[in-house]
């Protein structure tokens, strides 16, 4: 099969958003991320994938520690911004959350440390023990068939 079909095959799959970021000598990072999953709960565990290509990447293992950040249904722009679909080059004004930044007014966020690191083809699966997290209300910012969805009654 080629990368296409796979990627479109994937893409059956809806899932929700997130951003991931860290700060590296005070400086914020974020990229957007759906390939996340919670993997233990003893220890409090969760897992994201990042390719190997990725800028945060490297910044993830300088610090040894980063923030995910589950998007609400209003949170599109935010998506496309760590996505880098938007051109606009605003600087972007994070909230702060377990010493880490993270997206204001997001369903979920969550501070880890980096528990483990396994290289997975072109990426590194990145293992956080979760230190601390807050949760809102709203609903989730989905992704299916490559297009942004929201869920209905």
């Amino acid at each position: 099969m080629d990368d296409r079909f796979f990627r479109n095959a994937m893409g059956k799959f809806a899932t929700g958003i997130t951003v991931v970021t860290t700060e590296v000598n005070s400086e914020p990072h974020g990229m957007t991320a759906n390939a996340f999953v919670s993997v233990s709960l003893t220890p409090k565990l969760v897992l994201v994938s990042i390719d190997k290509r990725a800028k945060i990447l490297s910044k993830i293992q300088d610090s040894k520690k980063f923030a995910i950040s589950f998007l609400s249904a209003d949170q599109e722009a935010e998506s496309m911004r760590f996505a880098g679909q938007l051109k606009e080059d605003i600087p972007y004004s994070f909230d702060r959350f377990g010493e880490l930044p993270v997206i204001k007014g997001a369903l979920a966020n969550m501070s880890c440390n980096l528990y483990n690191e396994v290289e997975a083809g072109d990426h590194i699966l990145f293992i956080g023990e979760v230190t601390d997290l807050q949760v809102n209300e709203g609903d989730p910012l989905l992704y299916f068939g490559g297009k942004y969805r929201t869920l209905t009654e």
